[in-house]
């Protein structure tokens, strides 16, 4: 629950401490006293829209601090601790907003967004305000109340999170589908393409070896002639062959009988030049070996030769390039084939989608109507003890045309005011009257089934009063023994209902205008309720009857 407000500078309050307590709070005052600013500093630090004006005349900022105990909100410890803002089971929200407008919210003393403040609002306090019947004439909010009243909030957000998965995943797959007959021409193409190269099967370096083989074939005769008229020359020839002649170099060399060095390195390097000359040969005659005038071989060889080149010529390429291009081209077509697969995948998943948004809708609509019976039965009971014994209210569940993020059906409240009437939207109620106290009636029923610890009603008592406005302060009170109530109230009936009563004040220097708040103990609540009652004079009639309803409270 809510258990400190601190407000600076905010709207015409300079400095405001506030501790509260579990139970109904009242909150009364003169008009114009600002009665409602608390709640709307409280709004602000639970993530509501912050604007320039909020700040105090002459002020640089204004500074909102609200302090709410977790002990009986796990849901929103378990918030904290996911979004690693814990802080020993304790929570501050404060808002910060210049006067030029900027505006931080932070959540235990760490910056945050106001959407995420916003979030854990939801599960710390929740603001009915006196406009609250404007909100009730548009159907969305029926179905809001609805869901909430039947402790379904959580599975309608999953219904709404389950729709967007599956309205994601079939817009995907339209785009997809759309693409795919395009992509089948495509298909065809690459596909004809790629078993043309992969028929040709070209091989790493085939090219260059098919060239040299080529080349070799086309010029056989004259490779072998020369061949063996290099083997002659080197060691083969009847007449001074470089062999023999190697050799008589050696023996001269040997017959010079000398010891000098210069000679001995002769001596090895005509020995090495004999080693290379026979090893030169031997390659020659060995490379002869594998040369022939082979007509057949070098037909083959050119026909394969043309057929890569003309293959390369039909894509524009060099014939190097083959490979390469084969490659890019059997990515691509896998490519393809792989949208082909998850095409269909994505098909299978678009249809679970659909299934698990079914099953979770389905269920939605079965508690809604079973909660829309019971809803229209508790609301009736209200509204007749709130001065309306004809009215009868009911929850029209409307199948949709085809299914939407809100689920199955259309939530719609209707009313019958007058017996021999027939049902008719709230936004056709004429009385501004009948619809106060129906909206009344359903916040006060809504509220009884809110897992929410603090509910806070600003003036939703306008416009009753009387017996009416008696049986008003009883109902907000029953919610006070399980919840923290905060009412603003402009009626004695209901503020002599609060367990605690607090009042609003202003006063008035020559410059500023500055806003008190003070808890009132029981003779000043006698007072206070007295002057709701006779208005400026106070009278001791007056006084004795506040002193009668405090006595019944």
């Amino acid at each position: 629950m809510l258990i400190q407000l601190t407000i600076r500078d905010f709207a015409i309050v300079e400095s405001l401490d506030l501790e509260l307590s579990q139970g109904m709070t009242v909150v009364s005052g003169e008009t114009g006293a600002g009665k409602s600013i608390m709640l709307d500093a409280l709004g602000l630090a639970l993530g509501d829209r912050a604007e320039s004006g909020a700040v105090r005349h002459g002020a640089d900022k204004a500074d909102i601090s609200a302090n709410f105990c977790l002990e009986q909100i796990p849901e929103a410890s378990r918030w904290l601790i996911d979004n690693d803002l814990d802080n020993d089971g304790e929570c501050i929200l404060r808002r910060v907003i210049t006067k030029e407008g900027r505006s931080r919210c932070y959540i235990n003393g760490r910056p945050a967004p106001a959407a995420m403040v916003k979030s854990l609002g939801e599960y710390l306090a929740a603001i009915h305000g006196q406009h609250e019947h404007q909100r009730l004439l548009k159907k969305e909010y029926h179905r809001t109340l609805l869901d909430e009243f039947a402790g379904q909030s959580p599975l309608a957000e999953q219904v709404r999170h389950s729709y967007e998965q599956w309205h994601q995943l079939s817009s995907e797959l339209k785009r997809l589908s759309e693409q795919s007959a395009e992509q089948t021409a495509r298909v065809q193409l690459l596909s004809y393409q790629v078993e043309e190269l992969q028929q040709l099967a070209l091989q790493e370096g085939e090219i260059e070896q098919l060239e040299a083989e080529q080349k070799t074939l086309a010029n056989a005769g004259e490779i072998i002639n020369t061949g063996h008229q290099l083997i002659s020359l080197a060691s083969e020839s009847d007449d001074n062959n470089c062999v023999q002649v190697l050799h008589q170099c050696l023996h001269l060399l040997t017959n010079m009988q000398s010891e000098s060095p210069s000679v001995r390195q002769a001596i090895e390097m005509f020995n090495s030049a004999l080693i290379q000359v026979e090893e030169a040969s031997s390659e020659i005659r060995h490379y002869l070996d594998r040369v022939e005038i082979n007509p057949e071989r070098q037909s083959e060889v050119e026909e394969r030769l043309s057929g890569i080149f003309e293959i390369a010529r039909k894509h524009r390429i060099h014939p190097n390039e083959l490979l390469q291009f084969q490659q890019n081209l059997e990515q691509e077509l896998a490519g393809l084939n792989r949208s082909d697969a998850e095409l269909e995948q994505m098909a299978e998943e678009a249809e679970a989608a659909r299934l698990a948004f079914l099953n979770k809708a389905e269920k939605l609509s079965k508690k809604r109507r079973q909660a829309a019976s019971q809803l229209s039965k508790q609301v009736d009971q209200q509204l007749h003890s709130l001065g309306m014994p004809s009215a009868e209210i009911s929850v029209a569940l409307t199948p949709l045309h085809k299914p939407a993020a809100q689920g199955l059906e259309d939530v719609e409240f209707l009313i019958i005011t007058n017996k021999g009437q027939p049902a008719k939207p709230l936004a056709k109620i004429a009385s501004g009257g009948e619809l106060s106290r129906i909206s009344l009636a359903i916040q006060v029923i809504t509220a009884q089934t809110s897992t929410t610890p603090t509910l806070i009603f600003d003036e939703v008592d306008v416009g009753i009063g009387g017996a009416i406005a008696e049986v008003v302060g009883r109902l907000l009170r029953q919610l006070g023994e399980r919840a923290q109530i905060l009412c603003v109230t402009h009626q004695p009936q209901v503020a002599s209902q609060g367990h605690q009563h607090l009042f609003v004040s202003k006063r008035s220097d020559k410059t500023q205008t500055h806003t008190r708040i003070n808890q009132l103990d029981n003779e000043s609540r006698v007072q206070e309720v007295a002057r709701m009652l006779g208005g400026i004079d106070i009278t001791e009639r007056s006084v004795e009857h506040a002193r009668e309803m405090l006595g019944q409270a």
